[in-house]
């Protein structure tokens, strides 16, 4: 077993991560409420939504001020409620109120880069693609595991170290261990896979 394997064998056992797919069209419009926001935000805005709009069909009807009141404490309300209702109008009129199942198809859609494309594929479609946020850029470098800055070719680095499955996992295990071991300031007295890490500005030890 390499030291990538390992790495994330001894993830996996320290946060069991579990694989819950959702339903495309949620997942979509969660993935443009939770942008430049917190995730402990984002889910109720997301769910108050749906409670009252659940198609694509139902959000493009929903008027604009009413939208933008509902999404409001997501941040960013007016151009998060524009890029919905642009997105719900292409699915309605080019897609038969589906969302597309390709990345360079979402990554059309209004609002969608490639990091909600791949949390569509992944959570939603249950493709083997890696999507790329803030922690898990910053941990595959500091692992070493790329040396590229930005998302799709740190995209690829990962693709070409973690196969399969594995990937699913990736996203989620790497922003539990982002929040509470390789912070900004890293805890790496505190750290599961601290001997396989070669990044050189660890923290001491605790006395």
């Amino acid at each position: 077993m390499g030291k990538s394997e390992r790495i994330i064998k001894i993830l996996q056992r320290r946060y069991k991560i579990k694989i819950l797919r959702g339903k495309p069209f949620r997942v979509l419009i969660g993935c443009i409420i939770s942008k430049r926001t917190k995730d402990t935000n984002s889910w109720p805005v997301t769910n108050r939504l749906f409670r009252i709009a659940n198609t694509p069909q139902k959000m493009l009807t929903l008027p604009t001020q009413r939208l933008e009141k509902i999404i409001y404490s997501s941040g960013f309300y007016k151009q998060k409620a524009e890029e919905i209702k642009r997105t719900c109008k292409i699915l309605v009129e080019e897609y038969g109120d589906n969302v597309p199942e390709t990345r360079e198809e979402l990554m059309k859609l209004p609002g969608i880069g490639g990091k909600c494309a791949d949390i569509v594929l992944s959570y939603a479609y249950g493709k083997y693609v890696i999507a790329v946020d803030t922690h898990v850029a910053k941990i595959a470098q500091r692992l070493l595991w790329t040396r590229h800055k930005q998302p799709e070719k740190i995209r690829e680095d990962l693709h070409r170290i973690i196969q399969g499955r594995e990937r699913l996992k990736v996203n989620l295990m790497f922003v539990q261990f982002g929040r509470e071991i390789c912070t900004p300031v890293p805890k790496c007295h505190s750290c599961p896979i601290e001997k396989f890490c070669p990044y050189p500005k660890k923290t001491p030890k605790k006395l």
